[in-house]
């Protein structure tokens, strides 16, 4: 009897593990596709609120320039119900959302090119088409979708080789017109090398049918073979996945097609994706300006904008690795474990806790993060005080890379040989979202459905070691826009705007920004331009408050969707802005930087992040400040300017990422971090923060500065 029993258990074992094999090898999957795009109109919008001035005839459109669907395949695991639960999400999707839910003026779908098999590919521009068709008149369409993909290339523990990730996108969809596949960076997709029975296993808690599609899919990318790489682009054919491992080889490859095309570089400063040691002054020898014009410089996962002057692991003479001194703004872990460890002493101030504080300090520094943290079995996130984060600014990525900042980037004027390069990049928001919601940054009211949160608190699934930063999923927010100075609605004049760098980024409001030089040489010139003169520059900055929301969807979005759709689309909540009320502008801060003029000149005096700043009146109908810079005339020395609109503080999803607790004198005395217990689905962890805009900077080069 008991043996029968014993064959019975191993027989249904048996059967588990072939049922577990046959979804892990996608023998019950099919592929994804995309649905169909909803026919019915959209909002049709110029400039939010009629904001045109009348001494210009552009307007100010808002886009995403950054989303990714189920074909990237992290999009896919960030949706599954391990992590929150979203479900496929595909570029009809984007579309609709973009549509209907947003209400965007223009948008981009940038899926990682690793995973973009010839199928995803076909179905991606066939999808883009679909949606362009029902923009409506194409002199004023309600919306304009542009087609690209995602270079990601990147290894965080080989400085070097790193370049980070690129979003290529094209000025038009036609056929012809675009390259016939995506070039990726890599020759595999990130879950190419997942056994089967592991991904059998995921169909346990996902759904048999669900995981089959994902190793479908995966078979699918692991057998679409590999170009040829010295055959030309243009006459490889349609069915492989083609390869370029550096910017330099990238840009010759989109040099063979020939084609209007932007390079945006992104996800700069995160360190969860980037080295901790990176800089960008290794990647200036593959610069091209003719395509990287743009730089995002603010998305779902953080700002990138600031530089602060800080080192996670100092090396001295003899090469040994040592903890590096806190700045206002940066504590090293290594240093809060000495800090931790002196907290224990029973007389801190003793020879013998010296040394205690020594060991701890020099134990983190062999261990690194996160394993230094195992140090202390019983600390908490609160014991090291948000230490490897940068603080006290607004809304920053995790594990902040400050030598890959955007003001870094800007103030560079040679690469890491000493040769004379500088990048001069105009300033833009997106999304970088994994649900296909492109510009989910209209109301802050759904954490799990808007950001890419994820959900990772069952120890089983999250052990530690598998997590770079315990803290890093509390560093995700709703995202931001681009706003485009446009001279019309149609794709030609927005592309105009993008190439011309007229363009401007937004932490996800809609504000309303002008930026201009006015004694150029040639007469005005607005943000993105790049001037040559000796007198004194004389500027004027221009800023209106985003319209307040009201709750719900539009008649024109319900009447499309239906209320279903809405809800899973939209979460039933979608733009729609209040014609009469706008929120106030609080201050308006200018940024000069001085870019080199030696190769080693430091970086760090040449960034002055406030160097003029002007506190507005709070009012809603705008603000209008000018200034001027007499110390160029007389410095003789080329310097760029940027303009960032703040606006008046409102509760932001993870508006503080450390979700600080303050004693009377300011100080941050507890973190409430939105990870674990805190970050259940019906909260928001909703914290005060202040949204804001950052222009283009406008470049005045002094005709007689030569680097020296």
């Amino acid at each position: 009897m008991i043996k029968k029993i014993l064959l019975s258990i191993m027989a249904l074992i048996l059967a588990l593990l072939a049922l577990v094999y046959v979804v892990g090898k996608g023998w019950l999957g099919e592929p994804w596709g995309s649905k169909p795009v909803v026919k019915g109109p959209g909002a049709v919008q110029t400039s939010p609120g009629g904001a045109r001035l009348p001494e210009t005839e552009s307007l100010i459109l808002f886009g995403d320039l950054h989303t990714h669907t189920n074909y990237s395949v992290d999009a896919y695991l960030f949706n599954t119900s391990l992590v929150k639960g979203g479900g496929v999400v595909t570029p009809a999707d984007a579309c609709d959302f973009a549509r209907y839910c947003s209400a965007l003026d223009f948008w981009s779908i940038n899926d990682h090119a690793e995973g973009l098999t010839p199928r995803a590919w076909t179905d991606t521009l066939e999808t883009i088409r679909a949606c362009n068709a029902q923009a409506g008149d194409s002199a004023h369409p309600d919306l304009v979708s542009f087609v690209g993909w995602e270079w990601t290339n990147g290894s965080k523990d080989d400085v070097p080789s790193h370049y980070g990730h690129k979003n290529v996108i094209f000025r038009t969809w036609e056929e012809g017109q675009v390259p016939a596949r995506p070039i990726a960076a890599r020759p595999k997709n990130l879950l190419s090398g997942v056994p089967p029975l592991l991904l059998g296993v995921m169909g346990l808690f996902e759904g048999l049918f669900s995981a089959s599609d994902l190793a479908w899919y995966l078979d699918e990318s692991r057998n679409t073979p590999i170009c040829e790489p010295d055959t030309p682009s243009t006459e490889l054919p349609a069915d492989c996945l083609e390869v370029a491992s550096t910017p330099t080889e990238l840009f010759r490859k989109l040099d063979e097609w020939g084609l209007d095309s932007l390079v945006i570089p992104h996800g700069l400063s995160w360190g969860n994706t980037n080295p901790l040691t990176g800089d960008f002054r290794s990647q200036l020898d593959e610069h091209e300006q003719r395509y990287q014009k743009l730089l995002e410089v603010y998305s779902g996962h953080g700002s990138s904008e600031l530089f602060e002057d800080f080192t996670r692991v100092a090396t001295n003479a003899s090469d040994d690795r040592e903890c590096p001194e806190a700045t206002a703004n940066f504590t090293p872990c290594c240093r809060q474990a000495g800090r931790i460890a002196r907290r224990r002493c029973a007389e801190p101030a003793s020879a013998a806790c010296e040394q205690e504080v020594d060991s701890a300090v020099q134990r983190f520094l062999e261990k690194g993060f996160p394993r230094g943290r195992k140090l202390f079995e019983d600390t908490t996130l609160n014991d090291w005080e948000g230490c490897g984060q940068l603080q006290n600014s607004f809304q920053p990525s995790s594990e902040y890379v400050p030598r890959l900042s955007a003001q870094y980037n800007l103030a560079l004027g040679f690469d890491e040989n000493g040769q004379p390069q500088r990048a001069r990049l105009g300033l833009i928001g997106s999304s970088d979202g994994h649900q296909a919601r492109p510009g989910s940054s209209y109301k802050e009211s759904n954490r799990l459905l808007y950001t890419d949160h994820k959900d990772l608190g069952r120890k089983w699934l999250r052990p530690d070691l598998l997590k770079a930063d315990r803290e890093s999923s509390g560093f995700y927010y709703t995202g931001g826009l681009i706003a485009a100075h446009s001279q019309g609605r149609d794709r030609d004049a927005i592309w105009q705007a993008l190439d011309g760098r007229n363009v401007y980024a937004t932490s996800g409001d809609r504000i309303l920004a002008w930026f201009d030089l006015l004694n150029a040489p040639s007469g005005p010139a607005p943000m993105g331009s790049e001037t040559a003169m000796s007198d004194t520059p004389r500027f004027r900055v221009r800023a209106l408050g985003a319209l307040e929301q009201l709750p719900g969807c539009p008649d024109y979005a319900v009447a499309a969707l239906g209320e279903e759709r809405l809800e899973s689309l939209c979460g039933g909540e979608c733009y729609r802005p209040d014609g009469g009320r706008r929120k106030a502008i609080t201050r308006i801060e200018i940024v000069r930087i001085r870019p080199q003029v030696r190769a080693d000149e430091p970086v760090a005096p040449l960034v002055e992040n406030q160097w003029q700043v002007f506190d507005c009146p709070g009012r809603g109908d705008g603000w209008t400040v000018e200034f001027e810079d007499p110390e160029y005339e007389a410095g003789e020395r080329s310097a760029l300017y940027y303009a960032r609109v703040i606006q008046a503080p409102e509760l932001l999803i993870v508006g503080d990422p450390f979700g600080c607790e303050y004693d009377a004198e300011g100080v941050c005395t507890r973190r409430n971090y939105c990870v674990g217990e805190n970050a259940k689905p019906d909260n928001n962890c909703l914290s005060e923060a202040e949204p804001r805009a950052w222009t283009s900077p406008i470049f005045v080069e002094y005709p007689q500065d030569t680097p020296k």
